[in-house]
């Protein structure tokens, strides 16, 4: 049996159909635009939003996670994200890409939240980051409420894995090597 079939098998073992988000493994995810707020860009020491879409993640591997914007949301893959730090994957093959649905926020945090997100595009300036003011990907995508779901997206646009709410460290080893194979 070849590496990436024994690999695909595992995937289909783990526990993803849990959930009742509109994600299928092999499929591109459903098309999405976020126009209110939208992409964090940096210009030296400004911070600036544009319209962000699906269909601009072709061409690379990315892997998304998108988070409530509650603290217990964006710490839930926290060990996810040293993973893939310490993977130090390729910035031409790869991208990091963090939906932050401001709309499912603790009433009265929303500038917190939108702030956080600057800093942490200023802390991660090669990452994608995506404040969803009106939270168009979650309703989209049927996303759980105050969670984190993780998805691994190939070059063509399709899903190759999902989750959502916190990984396994075996989960994360499978994300891990699920980039590092399709970076070939």
């Amino acid at each position: 049996m070849t590496y990436r079939l024994s690999c695909t098998l595992l995937l289909a073992a783990l526990p993803l159909f849990a959930s009742a988000h509109t994600l299928s493994i092999g499929k591109p995810l459903p098309p999405v635009q976020v126009n209110q707020l939208g992409e964090i860009v940096l210009k030296q020491t400004n911070a600036s939003f544009q319209t962000w879409s699906t269909e601009e993640m072709k061409g690379k591997v990315h892997i998304i996670q998108a988070i409530a914007g509650r603290s217990g949301a964006k710490a839930m893959n926290q060990p996810l994200m040293k993973a893939i730090t310490r993977a130090e994957f390729d910035p031409n093959q790869y991208q990091t890409t963090t939906i932050i649905n401001q709309d499912d926020a603790i009433w009265g945090t929303g500038s917190f939240v939108k702030s956080s997100a600057i800093s942490g595009k200023e802390e991660f300036p090669w990452s994608s980051v995506v404040l969803d003011e009106q939270g168009k990907v979650a309703h989209q995508w049927q996303l759980k409420p105050e969670s984190s779901a993780i998805i691994v997206q190939d070059k063509q646009g399709n899903v190759l894995f999902v989750k959502e709410g916190a990984l396994s460290e075996h989960e994360i080893e499978v994300v891990i090597h699920l980039v590092s194979t399709h970076l070939e």
